[in-house]
């Protein structure tokens, strides 16, 4: 089986590094991409996903012109699949899997009959909500014709795309299970109750073993890098000392998993997601990002820009967190960057419109959303600083994304009430008048655009006034004034039937193929630019050398203008970046930067965003919100103050 791997030449040559134990371990990628499987094609299933990924290749050795799509999905050392294993399923029925047993039952000693009524699952998820039972298989959503090696054939088809390989990052979830779990793992697998569900036992001896060996059994598919969910949640309860402990010694045996794949044994690169001492109130402030690394410092965490509640589109977004670019300045090399991912862009469409909006960005508030996790500035800045950036492929085909559950019976109406603002966020006139948009809650009476954001507007101050009282909220928009759109009247059940259309709906809104004729070319062409220049320049993943500087402008006069000089560690390149990353239009000769002995000459453009391609580094140019421009000097480093 191991020689039928359509990748294992892959393998051969895999970009590897002895660990001190003399065990190879993968190298990092110097970019990244996040993919959410079920919304990244019209399908949503790993074949597919497999098959966008061909079509692109085969386009590539025709050489054929890739389309702002295909763009959109290449130029990345790595791709990140959001969870792929079996999530929750529905919690008040249908079962995918019913017994019916035998009537008359079989009399002693003799064989029964077991009838059973199997159906497709049908279940979406984002991919977090997971059972733990059966992590190492693939979610049999996600599979065409229920192959679990159509997860196989997707990571061999990344592994051999032309020009270079792409690496396959997994996305786990260890840190805690749905209730659901409690039916299908014994007692010893939980160790309580949180805000997720149930705390895994990492302390049992039998759990941490199984645990690890799962991790193995799916990293063996052939993965590159394993990224660990919400690992702040590894934790474990002294009865003693009356205090709960970090299992760190847990995150350092997951680090520690050998795996095989094509006769080939090696670890794979580790990511680690971890904001502790969350979800302690101070969180965002206490929270180094670093605690693991400290401890295995061959791992790379989720950095203070990736992590959820980045807004990028408020006004003073990127001043407020000046202090924690310095840090990326200084320590940044071990941590995933970029603003853009599945967390910060739900986040995103969860603000109220009345916040300080960056008007700056657009002229409405689709249009700003997506200008701010799209952003030509922020991307140049991303591969400019320390770190290894991750894009969102929803961001990058400027499609919405939003949380993603049709599972829930009890607390569905709950969820969707706490999406109201995506009505605002990411739907127009346009795109909901389109006929595959909201079909069901359209079959449901919810026909216009403006009634829909009323009604859920109603539903979220119903949900709020009574704590989450489903009779009383039932009651409240039954009784509003003026009438509320919809089938009436309304009733708990009614409600319910409603959250489902929603999330049904919803799913379906953010698949990216939907928004593909409308992507610019030029702005997927510059993006595409920028990646393959980072790519070309691995060293800009390390932290500042002595040489180099990143600044502000001081006084900021209504603009947020960042600034910066970096060189190569072999001193035969110097890159110098500007710009304006929010606020008004800022007049600016990048030679004039307070940057000490900055040279006048010698300076060529390598990037720029659009408008601003003729841009000279001895010449003014205004910088408008979202606008900068890198040059490159190939000459010994400079030294700045």
């Amino acid at each position: 089986m191991l020689a039928a791997r359509r990748d294992a030449g892959y393998f051969a040559d895999l970009e590897i590094r002895p660990d001190p134990d003399g065990i190879p371990r993968v190298t990092g990628p110097a970019n990244m991409l996040e993919i959410h499987t079920a919304t990244a094609t019209e399908e949503g299933t790993l074949e597919a996903l497999a098959e966008r990924y061909r079509t692109i290749a085969e386009r590539i050795r025709r050489n054929e012109d890739l389309s702002a799509a295909d763009l959109s999905f290449i130029g990345y050392d790595a791709v990140q699949l959001m969870p792929v294993e079996p999530t929750i399923v529905y919690e008040a029925g249908p079962a995918f899997w019913e017994e019916a047993p035998d009537d008359p039952p079989p009399r002693e000693g003799e064989l029964g009959e077991l009838e059973v009524a199997l159906r497709r699952p049908d279940t979406t998820n984002w991919g977090y909500d997971v059972m733990t039972a059966a992590s190492p298989a693939p979610n049999p959503t996600l599979l065409r014709g229920g192959r679990p090696d159509e997860l196989l054939d997707l990571i061999a088809t990344l592994h051999t795309f032309p020009g270079r390989p792409i690496k396959v990052v997994f996305d786990v979830v260890y840190g805690h299970a749905d209730n659901q779990t409690l039916d299908l793992l014994n007692h010893h697998f939980f160790a309580g109750a949180n805000m997720y569900g149930q705390n895994l036992n990492y302390r049992h001896p039998v759990v941490r073993a199984l645990l690890l060996e799962m991790q193995r059994r799916k990293s063996n598919y052939g993965v590159d890098g394993v990224r660990v969910d919400g690992a702040q949640d590894f934790t474990w309860w002294d009865a003693s000392e009356q205090k709960l402990y970090y299992d760190d010694e847990y995150l350092g045996l997951m680090n520690d998993v050998e795996q095989e794949a094509a006769g080939v044994r090696y670890r794979p690169w580790m990511v680690f997601e971890d904001g502790r001492p969350w979800p302690r109130d101070d969180w965002e402030l206490a929270s180094s990002y670093r605690e693991v690394t400290k401890k295995l410092p061959n791992v790379v965490q989720w950095g203070p820009l990736t992590f959820a509640h980045n807004t990028p589109f408020l006004f003073t977004f990127w001043i407020s967190k000046w202090w924690r670019i310095e840090e990326i300045l200084q320590v940044g090399s071990h941590w995933i960057t970029g603003n853009s991912n599945h967390d910060t862009l739900r986040r995103g469409t969860q603000v109220d419109p009345e916040e300080r909006i960056n008007t700056y960005l657009g002229g409405t508030l689709p249009q700003i959303l997506a200008n701010a996790y799209d952003n030509p500035a922020s991307r140049m800045f991303d591969v400019f600083l320390p770190g290894i950036p991750m894009d969102f492929l929803n961001a990058n085909m400027r499609a919405p994304w939003s949380f993603i559950r049709n599972t829930d019976d009890r607390y569905g109406v709950k969820v969707i009430s706490e999406e109201a603002f995506f009505l605002d966020w990411a739907v127009n006139g346009a795109t909901f008048a389109r006929p595959e948009s909201f079909t069901r809650l359209k079959a449901r009476g919810f026909t216009d655009l403006g009634e829909l954001r009323r009604f859920m507007r109603a539903l979220d101050a119903a949900v709020r006034t009574t704590d989450y009282v489903l009779p009383s909220v039932a009651r409240l928009l039954e009784n509003h004034v003026p009438p509320l759109p919809g089938p009436r009247p309304y009733t708990p059940d009614g409600l319910k039937t409603i959250a489902r259309a929603w999330m049904d709906d919803v799913h379906d809104y953010c698949t990216v193929e939907r928004y593909a004729k409308d992507l610019d070319p030029v702005r997927a062409a510059r993006n595409l630019e920028v990646r393959r220049f980072a790519r070309a320049r691995p060293w800009l993943v390390e932290n500042l050398g002595a040489g180099d500087a990143f600044d502000r402008l001081r006084p900021s006069d209504g603009s947020v203008v960042f600034f910066g000089l970096r060189s190569a560690p072999d001193e035969n390149e110097s890159l110098l970046f500007v710009a304006n990353m929010e606020g008004a239009p800022r007049e600016i000769t990048p030679v004039d930067l307070p940057l000490a002995g900055l040279p006048r000459d010698g300076w060529e453009q390598a990037l720029a965003t659009r408008g601003l391609e003729q841009t000279a580094a001895d010449t003014p140019v205004v910088l408008t919100n979202g606008s900068g421009v890198l040059f490159r000097r190939g000459e010994a480093p400079l030294r700045s103050r």
